[in-house]
């Protein structure tokens, strides 16, 4: 049980990534506070790990909307007691349009859900943190924007780009209070937006080629890394913008 009776916030948790992390982290003992927007999907996640003998609370809402971030500590602090912490992990693709076609209505959109909004989870998050000497956020980030990006990708790409700044600001002044912040950077991962790409044979090799081991991660294989990063086992890690890309990163051919 790698975080027994640790209190962490999940946030993206209906689906892909976000809910494979909360279904494994309630399987290591965490004590979870769900939150998404879409209400339906995210009390299915809390009922399956209540019914598994797990302890989540589901708070629906927008990560947009920066008292949520506050209402998701509150929750935290007063169905658990605490926090100890937190996979910030909401995020949006876009559209896909060239930067000179980006609207501007899209592009602030994409920085305020992928950026901005993990500024307000920080500065809602960091204080209860200290409250309990210390944790860990783990910030879902990319390769893109990192090691290499795609055509049409410019706000995405900046977005993720700017959460690594952001999280190595985090880390350097909170270090010394015992709270880490890394950034996890999955490669192309079996969500149900790449599913549906993935539904073209020819669409679905061309991504899994991208990769040195020629296929795309399950959200599980995601989690894992999730909970490494939240749990003791790095309690020497801060600071790192680290991948869990299959090799995308290094793989040319």
């Amino acid at each position: 049980m790698l975080l027994k009776d640790k209190i962490i916030i999940v946030t993206g948790a209906s689906s892909g990534i976000g809910a494979a992390a909360a279904l494994k982290l309630a399987e290591q003992g965490a004590k979870l506070v769900l939150g998404a927007r879409r209400e339906a999907e995210l009390r299915q996640i809390e009922g399956q790990i209540i019914q598994s003998n797990g302890a989540a609370v589901a708070v629906p809402g927008d990560v947009c909307d920066a008292g949520y971030a506050d209402a998701l500590v509150a929750m935290a602090t007063e169905r658990f007691g605490g926090l100890d912490g937190a996979f910030n992990n909401a995020g949006i693709l876009g559209s896909g349009a060239m930067v000179a076609e980006t609207a501007p209505a899209e592009w602030d959109e994409v920085l305020a859900t992928n950026l901005t909004a993990s500024y307000h989870a920080a500065r809602a998050q960091i204080p209860a943190l200290r409250a309990r000497g210390g944790g860990s956020l783990v910030f879902t980030g990319s390769f893109i924007g990192h090691t290499a990006t795609l055509p049409g990708m410019g706000a995405y790409a900046a977005s993720k780009a700017g959460l690594v700044g952001l999280m190595q600001a985090i880390a350097v002044e909170h270090g010394a209070e015992g709270i880490r912040a890394n950034v996890l950077m999955p490669g192309g991962t079996l969500t149900a937006i790449a599913m549906d790409a993935a539904t073209n044979p020819e669409t679905a090799a061309f991504i899994s080629g991208l990769h040195a081991l020629k296929r795309m991660a399950e959200p599980e294989e995601i989690a894992d890394a999730a909970l490494f990063l939240l749990s003791d086992m790095a309690s020497f890690v801060t600071g790192s913008a680290m991948l869990a890309d299959g090799g995308n990163s290094i793989c040319k051919m």
